[in-house]
């Protein structure tokens, strides 16, 4: 029988709640908040090193494989009240589960990326949803990681980490912090670096031949798009071909679509140099 805790004034609990809130306290310790039964399941499988579990006593008659599992691998693990739980979830309709992840220590800078893979990149991202929804398509996809470039949000909030879907688990991940340094170290790897853009001058996506090198597509900002010096220091730019009167897409939208066509790498299109 795990220790119970009833008090939201638990430090413990108080501790897990400021992860919720705040990506500097993440940094700072190093630990994120994982919120749903099939999430913490999904940490647990994936690897990740599970610091804490809590779990009310309604989520073990209702979720008890998922918690068995994630309970195998967590350090300690606590049954919380109710309100107590209530404390340490932002979603409508809380599970009762949540776990304390600890975060992978290695950051894995761009100079470290594999080549001969195709990888996605993002520029100054502000939405987490996006984020998370963007690292679950990447994963589905096959992508072989993603460049968080700029001041992206927080790979580890938990918005982006319930729309990943636990991609955030097993997709590579690499920290560019000036995507100018970047895209020239990219180049020299012998990557074509691409800007996405919304304009019909740019060159379709549909007619890239991907075959020809390893590729980095390159997406910017939800309301501003990429800044004009990333768009400079690519090697080309490319541009989803849209029929409507939209000027635009989501950029989670626009992200699927340009994944979808590099991965797809259908030949004879035009050949691209880095």
């Amino acid at each position: 029988m795990p220790d119970q805790i009833t008090s939201r004034k638990n430090e413990i609990i108080k501790q897990a709640a400021r992860l919720c809130t705040s990506a500097e306290i993440r940094r700072e310790h190093g630990l994120y908040l994982v919120e749903g039964a099939r999430l913490c399941r999904d940490a647990a499988q994936s690897g990740v090193k599970i610091e804490t579990l809590f779990y009310t006593a309604q989520a073990e008659e209702k979720y008890k494989e998922y918690i068995a599992s994630a309970a195998d691998s967590a350090q300690t693990v606590y049954e919380v009240a109710p309100h107590v739980a209530a404390l340490l979830s932002e979603t409508k309709t809380p599970q009762g589960v949540f776990c304390v992840c600890k975060m992978n220590r290695a950051v894995r800078e761009v100079r470290t990326i594999p080549v001969g893979r195709h990888y996605l990149a993002l520029e100054n991202l502000q939405d987490p949803a996006n984020l998370g929804a963007i690292l679950r398509t990447a994963e589905a996809l096959g992508i072989g990681g993603v460049i968080l470039g700029g001041s992206c949000c927080d790979i580890y909030s938990p918005k982006a980490l319930r729309a990943s879907m636990g991609a955030v688990f097993r997709l590579p991940f690499f920290l560019a912090p000036d995507m100018l340094c970047a895209i020239k170290l990219l180049r020299d790897m012998n990557f074509a670096c691409f800007a996405a853009v919304p304009d019909a001058a740019a060159q379709p996506v549909t007619a890239v031949n991907f075959h020809n090198h390893p590729t980095v597509l390159i997406v910017g900002n939800e309301g501003n798009g990429l800044a004009k010096e990333t768009i400079q220091a690519c090697s080309g730019r490319v541009t989803i071909p849209m029929l409507g009167r939209a000027e635009s897409l989501n950029a989670s939208a626009s992200a699927a679509i340009l994944m979808w066509e590099m991965m797809r790498a259908e030949s004879g299109g035009v050949s691209v140099g880095n």
